[in-house]
């Protein structure tokens, strides 16, 4: 008896621990999971150059990636053929650097090292420069002959049929570019005010951007019941002459 006694003794503090741990992993919150962002755009549109600039890069200042998955789906509102020829929006250029920015994607797939260069070329695209493109290596660092040698491969454009693909795909279908998509619902006209549904969609502590963005949501939200709002520019899907220039 005495024997039990003295094993029972020593089993205890183990005992102990064991429920401890239990306990601890029991009521552990989870790790938040990471907003994904969507953004389906057509490199020379300038609504969707405006965006990237203006809006997303804003996600890397802020400090507000930090909790995003962001995918960039550079096709847009192109056409594909049943030869397979792609016809962009905006031209044959556009064609070029949707493939081109598709080949950055691909070859660096973290955001944080595609974004710069993504970013740069959107830029040049917003003040009718983009010929000047291949300055953006200079400028992130980004090596160029693995991207060059992706697009003269023909890798690019296969790239884009798979863009095309999944564009294509979308339900509800888009209607314009840029589309945006946060955790599988698109914002549709509301698209500038990314920064608001990604703090209202993530589930762990706010960052510090994140302060202020839920009320801008509210307060759109009222004002769209009111009345008319303007609604922001973008690239419809028609093709017409004003928007191919």
């Amino acid at each position: 008896m005495a024997s039990w006694s003295s094993s029972s003794s020593r089993m205890l503090p183990r005992v102990l621990v064991l429920s401890f741990v239990l306990l601890s992993l029991a009521t552990a919150p989870c790790a938040a999971r990471r907003v994904t962002v969507s953004v389906y755009y057509e490199t020379l549109c300038p609504f969707c150059s405006g965006f990237v600039v203006n809006d997303l890069s804003r996600l890397f200042r802020d400090g507000l990636s930090s909790v995003v998955d962001l995918r960039l789906v550079p096709f847009g509102n192109g056409r594909v053929s049943p030869d397979g020829s792609i016809a962009c929006q905006h031209g044959e250029e556009e064609c070029q650097l949707n493939e081109i920015e598709a080949c950055v994607i691909r070859l660096w797939p973290d955001a944080g090292q595609h974004f710069p260069f993504i970013n740069c070329i959107e830029h040049f695209a917003l003040t009718q420069k983009w010929n000047a493109w291949q300055s953006c290596f200079q400028e992130t660092g980004l090596a160029s002959q693995p991207v060059l040698d992706c697009y003269n491969s023909g890798y690019g454009r296969q790239l884009q049929l798979q863009y095309a693909a999944e564009t294509n795909a979308l339900q509800p279908p888009h209607q314009f570019v840029p589309w945006v998509i946060i955790n599988g619902r698109p914002l549709g006209d509301d698209y500038t005010n990314v920064e608001a549904y990604i703090c209202r969609a993530y589930d762990g502590e706010l960052p510090e951007a994140c302060k202020g963005r839920h009320l801008t949501i509210a307060q759109q939200t009222r004002a769209s019941r009111g009345g008319k709002i303007r609604k922001p520019d973008r690239c419809s899907c028609s093709c017409d002459a004003e928007e191919s220039t």
